[in-house]
């Protein structure tokens, strides 16, 4: 799947991953993801966060406890099982709307189904 991430969509992942990181977090969420999408800060989703008055710091200050914290631990962090449903479902978004490879767009739409 990742094979059809744009590079802007690839950095909110990397983002989210590091910021899961940075807070001591076993897992990368949805508020992780989140946060990568603000901070990617060229994509449309970022653009539209930000039309909207949601940053980083906003996420930041909202999410201080961010779930189960450990020592940071190289190596890979997984995933929580919402935020793969995310990642499926921006698949999804792409496919309806008919493009050819999944952008930040998508990701920030993707979890409107679970509200």
């Amino acid at each position: 799947m990742f094979e059809k991430f744009t590079d802007p969509a690839r950095r909110v992942l990397i983002l989210a991953t590091d910021e899961a990181q940075t807070r001591n977090c076993d897992h990368v969420g949805t508020e992780h993801i989140l946060i990568g999408l603000i901070t990617e800060g060229d994509g449309v989703a970022a653009k539209t966060l930000e039309s909207i008055g949601i940053s980083a710091d906003v996420i930041g200050n909202r999410l201080p406890d961010m779930g189960h914290h450990q020592p940071h631990r190289p190596g890979h962090i997984p995933f929580t099982p919402r935020a793969e449903k995310v990642l499926e479902q921006s698949l999804r978004e792409t496919s309806l709307l008919g493009h050819d490879h999944i952008d930040t767009e998508h990701l920030l739409l993707a979890p409107i189904p679970f509200s």
